[in-house]
């Protein structure tokens, strides 16, 4: 390849870069490990020896297969994983697409993506290439090497399973987003009647924390249990002085949170229908917020907030 293909190959991987960012994330649920996929992706097209018809649909092939791959490991691993798993919050989406701006959006919340877990991997190849981004069958056929006969009857499978459990969200985005900052609003207020008048009667809170972090809400149903939680949550959290940026998480309404000094401390996604919040879902395993900035020791945090309320006026029977 001459200096000027290798120049000519590289920007248009650049170009793509988003796309192919946006399929592996969708096959793994893991900003780092659709990083190093879209790494290898480009070794391997820097690597070809001639220079493929179409870039899009070589390098989203190759994205593709290396996900798959990469997949198939990851769920031996989540076997293993303590508690339930979620997905790494991503707070931007990379690749932008007007025409598919819906699809995009919904296919990236965590909601989704768990659904996403329960199709095989080939399946979920299918759906995302189909469904998501529009590929037509001849492409996904040479992406996944079956027949495009059997990415139809793949297609339709993943099809039909997905909408079995397809999570439903409050149509008007400005509206959620409302919800949501009164919400937060309330948290830092620490207003728990404003956050019980915001949350659904069957409301579901549901914490990953992978074991390495506390946890205070591996699952809890139920208004009046989950009331009780936050009523103890929300104080904890004040005596350590956290922060809570509301922030568009995973395409939904959510926030991260942060230590005194910035550190991440977790991201929360609100599921929200009916003008109430149905789900709470809390991201607390350090090793999944690593990608949106330092990430803050949530046992010493937790600790402190320990101190700080044994010592607390009232505190153990004390005036």
């Amino acid at each position: 390849m001459t200096p000027r293909e290798a120049a000519g190959a590289a920007r248009q991987f650049e170009e793509l870069r988003p796309l192919l960012f946006s399929i592996a994330y969708r096959f793994l649920g893991s900003v780092g490990e659709a990083e190093d996929a879209v790494q290898e992706t480009w070794l391997r097209y820097e690597a070809s020896p001639t220079r493929p018809v179409s870039a899009k649909a070589f390098l989203s092939a190759v994205v593709t297969r290396i996900s798959i791959d990469v997949l198939r490991s990851a769920r031996v691993r989540r076997e293993e994983y303590v508690g339930p798993w979620f997905p790494e919050p991503l707070l931007t989406d990379p690749y932008q697409d007007p025409e598919r701006s819906a699809e995009l959006a919904d296919s990236i919340s965590m909601a989704a993506l768990l659904l996403l877990e329960r199709l095989s991997p080939l399946e979920r190849a299918v759906f995302v290439l189909r469904e998501v981004f529009a590929f037509g069958f001849p492409e996904i056929a040479a992406a996944v090497g079956r027949s495009e006969a059997a990415c139809r009857q793949l297609a339709v499978r993943a099809r039909r399973h997905m909408d079995e459990g397809r999570p439903r969200f409050e149509a008007d985005r400005r509206e959620r987003e409302e919800l949501a900052g009164r919400f937060f609003d309330a948290f830092r207020e620490g207003d728990v009647d404003a956050l019980r008048e915001l949350l659904a009667a069957d409301v579901h809170m549901v914490g990953d924390s992978g074991g390495k972090a506390p946890l205070f809400a591996a699952h809890t149903l139920g208004l009046a249990n989950v009331t009780r939680l936050l009523a103890v949550a929300v104080p904890q959290i004040a005596l350590v002085g956290v922060v809570v940026t509301p922030h568009e998480v995973n395409g939904q309404p959510g926030a991260v949170f942060r230590d005194r000094d910035g550190r991440v401390v977790s991201a929360w996604v609100l599921d929200i229908l009916d003008g109430r919040i149905q789900t709470i879902r809390t991201v607390l395993n350090p090793d999944k917020p690593a990608h949106v900035g330092p990430v803050a020791d949530a046992w010493a945090m937790s600790r402190e907030a320990n101190r700080r309320h044994a010592t607390e006026p009232g505190a153990n029977g004390s005036a």
